[in-house]
């Protein structure tokens, strides 16, 4: 699905240059669930941006599917990001003036959904993620677990092939957080959406498949995560 190959991406400031990716190169196949970890500064929401076609290299390659991503116009990576890809955000970005359902069908109406199909398609996610039940509230009156469930079914509703997940349960409580991570470990196993989700908390990666670990903007490490057997601890193994 994914490829990159010794890309780079730098920012310039006032009066110093940063390099947030440096001459990193990995693969992402179809179905994967892929936690990246590393500390602040490491070039994880960069690659992310990167990923999602909203941030551009600044030399080496990337090809999604079969497409080679620097050598296409912002159109068509628009198109591409509309096609295939969700985003779940840790600041939730739900519209404040729409209600849960209208928040949800947004990104239909982008599509061009006919009504009675958005209607349908809504209504399911809103079961899915537990929160039909407040289909007239808006964001305000919502905690912060209902929030980013509503967060998470507008990135599905498009049934896309790869989602994008930025801190997830990072502004979340522990009991949410886990709720959270158990509806997104269901879409990669039941629907087979590929998922690359940034995070802080290593207790989160055996809800996937793959740990990357990120440093100075480069693949520090890359490890294939053991499902336990019942009663053992979970570990990751380097590959």
């Amino acid at each position: 699905m994914i490829k990159i190959n010794k890309i780079s991406r730098s920012f310039v400031g006032e009066h110093v240059e940063t390099l947030a990716i440096n001459n990193m190169s990995l693969s992402i196949e179809q179905g994967e669930f892929v936690s990246i970890l590393g500390p602040s500064g490491c070039g994880k929401s960069t690659l992310l941006n990167v990923l999602g076609m909203l941030d551009s290299i600044d030399e080496g390659q990337f090809t999604f599917f079969d497409t080679q991503v620097e050598r296409i116009s912002e159109a068509s990576k628009a198109v591409l990001r509309k096609q295939y890809i969700g985003f779940i955000f840790q600041s939730f970005n739900l519209l404040d003036e729409l209600t849960v359902e209208q928040n949800i069908e947004l990104p239909l109406i982008y599509h061009k959904v006919s009504k009675q199909e958005r209607k349908q398609r809504v209504e399911e996610v809103m079961r899915r993620v537990d929160i039909l039940h407040r289909r007239e509230h808006l964001p305000a009156k919502l905690s912060g677990g209902q929030q980013q469930r509503v967060a998470i079914a507008r990135a599905i509703v498009t049934k896309p092939a790869l989602i994008l997940a930025d801190e997830p349960t990072g502004n979340l409580d522990s009991n949410n957080s886990t709720q959270v991570m158990q509806l997104l470990r269901q879409l990669n196993q039941e629907d087979g959406t590929t998922i690359l989700m940034v995070t802080h908390a290593p207790e989160h990666v055996h809800f996937g498949t793959r740990v990357i670990e990120l440093l100075d903007g480069q693949v520090r490490t890359d490890s294939a995560v053991v499902k336990a057997r019942r009663g053992q601890s979970k570990e990751a193994v380097n590959v």
